[in-house]
């Protein structure tokens, strides 16, 4: 571990070790709540679900846009955008980045399966949403999944960033985790805590491999630096 970590600096160390801490706590206590049935969380649930669900009678073309919208939480998303970093990262012979990437972006789905088939939560019961599933509902696997896409990303671009392309690459990341998140309570096939725990699952799991791995800038399986950028 001090090996993989060698170059980072204590600071970046201490802060992804927190990120994590809390990422998984918030998790667990997620999970915990829905095992037990809290009532404040179920009862908050339910009142997001109805409010924000878009309907059973939801027209053709919003299924459409709504599963345009919902993709980047997808498996064969997160594959083919990752699919030419890959490529250059193997042609580059950059086999540790490679392994950490590959990592975290592939087996966080059997993470996400493994969870809910641990809490067994059913999805919402709404016609035309969850009741058309079959699988379980926590966490959500489109949250973790857009959740560890972005994380990802970030972890390893943010060497190469500017200060003003960090700041803009960590809006444009929220914003797309935030909208994935949010098309899983409109198509009504999620809860609001199943997307929560689904983001906190995400970024557990990227910045833990990241971490565990040597992905994090200054690390061995980290992209160097532009001339100039820290």
């Amino acid at each position: 571990m001090e090996l993989l970590a060698a170059g980072v600096p204590p600071r970046t160390r201490r802060r992804t070790l927190a990120a994590v801490a809390a990422a998984v706590a918030v998790l667990v206590a997620l999970g915990a709540g829905v095992l037990v049935d809290v009532d404040p969380q179920i009862r908050l649930d339910g009142a997001v679900s109805r409010a924000l669900y878009a309907g059973d009678d939801r027209s053709g073309a919003q299924d459409a846009a709504l599963e345009v919208l919902t993709s980047p939480g997808t498996v064969w998303f997160r594959v083919l955008a990752y699919l030419p970093v890959l490529l250059w990262l193997g042609l580059g012979r950059r086999w540790r980045t490679l392994t950490w990437v590959l990592v975290a972006v592939v087996l966080v789905s059997p993470l996400t399966t493994g969870l809910k088939e641990l809490v067994g939560r059913a999805r919402p019961a709404f016609e035309g949403g969850g009741l058309e599933y079959g699988s379980l509902s926590f966490p959500s696997g489109h949250s973790s999944g857009v959740a560890t896409l972005v994380t990802v990303a970030l972890v390893l671009a943010w060497p190469r960033l500017a200060p003003l392309g960090r700041r803009a690459a960590t809006a444009a990341g929220i914003a797309l985790v935030a909208l994935v998140g949010t098309t899983r309570l409109w198509l009504g096939v999620h809860f609001l805590s199943d997307v929560l725990g689904g983001w906190a699952l995400g970024i557990a799991w990227a910045l833990g491999i990241a971490l565990l791995l040597g992905g994090l800038p200054g690390g061995p399986a980290a992209l160097t630096p532009r001339e100039g950028r820290s």
